[in-house]
């Protein structure tokens, strides 16, 4: 066996059972010594972050120690090394409850691990190829988060500013608002709403140069300097060249038809509230409330589940829309549908986003029909199975293909993709 082999080995025995294998240790303890590492590489209670700030000549070591590149020969024991490092602290997360702090070192090394991929943190739910394995690290985030005792730790101040807020964290506190108060209540509330922030700021890049309305032909352009259009005016003056005085003659000016139709754009964001759709009902609200405050877009917002609410009147203040919403129950898209519906005034200047993964109480057709008829009247019907983090999101089948059919296929993946589709429609 070989001493790669030695460090897999162990590092499968520590993944599949919390007993240490006496030989393996032994083993890779010498292993570890040859190289010239020290031991504490093998101790999994140390996270990579405190380990990398112990020997900062680690550090070069796990850049990139996973990507896809060429590696130096030779170097095969030392990388099989610090790979287990990695897999170790990242997927080995045994059992029982967590503490604040806990869950803070696996975040870190966690980055460490998307450092040893390629990857800035959090950049490997938006590196192709990879979603299924970003799809994992949010699943143990989210086990973690659920192994806490988070209203105790949001109980207590000391303990709460030791958490960072993410996606898994910001679940559990929308599903938990109801049972919390004072201090706890006010903290997750600043969780959120630090969350809501950070997202809303990203999203907001991505959307910035978007605005309404198309250019408006029937309106003459206005005669001044900044509208001249040089291209067009030079292009139809070409007859007017002297050849003799090298000089281009210009008896007409032509410029830039800027005026553009004053009508508002409505944008219809219909949100499923169901548990298994809070990373994209998080992600579409905040960009709700960025497209609401767009010049001309008149946004609506209505979330359901067996039930619609109608959350327009907040639709500029996510964090608000967040407290609001009731995560969970099953799916009534026709109740939507029905609240949805009347807002249409102008089919064609409308675009109605809906975001569900379509797995609907009956599946005999009515939410369809509603769709179909919507998107007949001249609606952008634009249907959304999921705008998260990993992109990984289970959609009906039968809708899928029936969406498909009609013109109007599902988005899955990357928020990016709805930005885009939004910003076609808008500009």
């Amino acid at each position: 066996m070989t001493r790669r082999q030695v460090l897999y080995w162990r590092l499968l025995s520590r993944l599949f059972s919390p007993d240490e294998q006496p030989a393996l240790e032994t083993a890779s303890m010498a292993i570890v010594g040859d190289l010239g590492l020290p031991p504490a590489l093998l101790d999994p209670g140390i996270s990579v972050d405190n380990l990398v700030q112990r020997f900062p000549d680690l550090a070069a070591g796990f850049e990139g120690l996973m990507a896809e590149r060429d590696h130096e020969e030779g170097d095969e024991v030392r990388r099989a090394a610090l790979v287990s490092k990695l897999l170790l602290n990242v997927f080995a997360t045994g059992s029982g409850n967590v503490t604040a702090g806990q869950l803070e070192a696996w975040k870190k090394d966690a980055a460490w691990f998307e450092h040893g991929m390629g990857c800035e943190p959090g950049g490997l739910r938006h590196s192709p190829g990879n979603e299924e394995l970003a799809a994992l690290l949010a699943g143990l985030e989210g086990d973690l988060v659920k192994r806490m005792h988070l209203r105790e730790v949001l109980a207590d101040p000391a303990l709460a500013r030791q958490l960072t807020p993410s996606m898994s964290l910001i679940e559990q506190l929308l599903r938990d608002k109801s049972n919390l108060s004072g201090v706890a209540l006010a903290n997750a509330k600043a969780l959120i709403r630090k969350y809501v922030d950070e997202v809303a700021e990203v999203l907001r890049t991505q959307v910035e140069k978007a605005t309404a309305g198309t250019i408006d032909r029937s309106v003459p352009p206005k005669r001044v300097f900044r509208n001249l259009d040089l291209d067009r005016t030079i292009w139809k003056n070409l007859t007017n060249w002297s050849p003799e005085d090298q000089r281009l003659y210009v008896d007409r000016l032509f410029y830039k038809q800027t005026a553009r139709r004053t009508t508002p754009a409505r944008m219809i964001v219909v949100v499923d509230q169901s548990g298994s759709m809070v990373d994209s009902m998080v992600n579409c609200t905040i960009l709700a409330s960025i497209f609401a405050g767009l010049p001309k877009v008149d946004v609506h917002l209505i979330a359901y589940d067996t039930q619609a609410l109608d959350l327009t009147p907040w639709v500029h203040d996510p964090f608000e829309v967040l407290l609001r919403t009731n995560l969970g129950g099953g799916n009534d898209g026709p109740v939507a549908m029905a609240m949805a519906r009347p807002k249409i005034t102008d089919p064609r200047n409308t675009v109605m986003v809906w975001i569900s993964d379509f797995y609907e109480f009956d599946r005999s057709q009515p939410l369809f029909d509603g769709i179909e008829a919507v998107h007949r009247s001249g609606v952008k019907f634009i249907p959304v199975g999921s705008v998260n983090s990993s992109g990984v999101q289970s959609v009906d089948p039968w809708f899928r293909k029936k969406l498909k059919d009609l013109g109007t296929p599902v988005i899955s993946g990357h928020i990016r993709k709805l930005v885009f589709e939004l910003k076609n429609f808008l500009t």
